[in-house]
């Protein structure tokens, strides 16, 4: 016990030595590497990082809203995007970290990155939905709650061709997009029992963010429909003031709620997507071949992403159910009265459709992108 104490307490000395001497990125790669109990190894990567930035041409700042240590059960593969970076642009960039929402969250996120004041950034899709309207598309159930049909879609020439224009045009480019899972049904310990149909939603106060497409999808299956801000739901559930929640899996583990869940049902309805976008006048401003390099440096992770998906997930599970959580898996009957209730296919939906895609021809063309399978394969639960 004395000596995990002590290692503790060496860590944090490190770590506070490192920050304070204006090396933080330098801690946190430390810290992540699980470098920080030595001091000559802390040294060692605080001197590296030094170089780097030093030898670099370029500077980007990349935020997210999660802890480094967060892509063990939410694959939001931060560190080894600023791996990538660095080492595909020959180091002519040099990556300095604002994890854990140092620079804000969410649509602050994507505000930082389309002002330029954040060089690139993590942040859902529906936060991208206000700068480019099409990208909410996402949110139609059934339409791509798949991670194989998400993935089919987003990196179809037909996703490129129709809807990156539309994020280019608010000073965005794409980078790559983030495969976390599907959102999923979780009630919280002392409410109903577990949810298989649309009929065990019946009376459940489900929380939801702003979205009216999940509003509506929601009361479609019967559910009452709550909004709650994000950071006041861990309070509603716990006091009863909604009884269901829908993040996915992994962001149930690493937002701590755990102890308050009873049991979690896969619908695969919606996904639960990130999204890494750049600023586009400071992309376009660097020369051609660090622009590649950035490019391919993305493809990389996209690659380590899909490659995560089913461990972290994994690990969330194990975690959750060793707080007593129980989860569900749906058969292929079931599934379908979800879809049938729900889906995108009913007409209560086509509003959305031809708003957001602009036309039921353009719709049409993604949906057959969503179909069809592409050239990355990713594992569903």
């Amino acid at each position: 016990m004395r000596k995990e104490l002590g290692l503790a307490s060496e860590e944090r000395r490190n770590f506070l030595k490192l920050a304070t001497t204006g090396s933080f990125t330098a801690a946190l790669v430390a810290g992540a590497g699980g470098m920080l109990w030595s001091s000559e190894a802390a040294a060692q990567t605080a001197q590296e990082e030094r170089a780097r930035e030093e030898a670099a041409e370029h500077t980007m700042t990349l935020a997210t809203a999660y802890v480094l240590g967060a892509s063990r059960s939410y694959p939001i593969m931060q560190l080894d995007l600023k791996e990538n970076i660095q080492n595909a642009t020959a180091g002519k960039v040099y990556v300095k970290l604002a994890p854990g929402g140092q620079l804000g969250a969410g649509g602050a996120l994507a505000q930082g990155v389309q002002s330029g004041t954040i060089q690139c950034a993590q942040h859902s899709l529906s936060n991208f939905a206000p700068f480019a309207s099409a990208v909410d598309l996402i949110n139609l159930p059934y339409f791509c709650g798949s991670n194989q049909r998400f993935t089919n879609l987003v990196t179809s020439d037909a996703w490129k061709s129709e809807v990156h224009p539309k994020i280019e045009s608010s000073g965005f480019k794409a980078l790559f997009y983030v495969v976390i899972d599907p959102r999923v049904v979780a009630m919280r310990k002392g409410g109903a029992g577990p949810v298989l149909t649309p009929g065990d939603l019946a009376g459940v106060k489900f929380r939801v963010p702003g979205s009216q497409m999940l509003q509506q999808y929601y009361r479609m299956v019967g559910a009452n429909p709550t909004p709650v801000a994000w950071g006041e739901t861990p309070s509603a559930i716990k006091q009863g003031v909604a009884d269901a929640l829908d993040p996915s899996v992994g962001a149930l583990y690493v937002f701590g709620f755990k102890d308050i869940l009873s049991h979690v049902t896969f619908t695969q309805a919606v996904p639960d997507s990130q999204v890494y976008s750049v600023n586009l006048e400071w992309f376009n401003s660097l020369p051609s071949d660090v622009q590649m390099g950035i490019e391919w440096a993305g493809e990389m992770t996209a690659h380590q992403n899909l490659a995560k998906v089913p461990s972290a997930r994994a690990h969330a599970m194990a975690e959750l159910e060793k707080s007593g959580v129980e989860f569900h898996t749906l058969n292929d009957d079931q599934l379908a009265e979800w879809q049938d209730a729900g889906g995108y296919q009913r007409s209560e939906w086509d509003e959305f459709k031809t708003e957001l895609a602009g036309s039921m021809e353009t719709f049409t063309k993604l949906e057959e992108a969503a179909g069809t399978m592409g050239k990355y394969y990713v594992h569903d639960a």
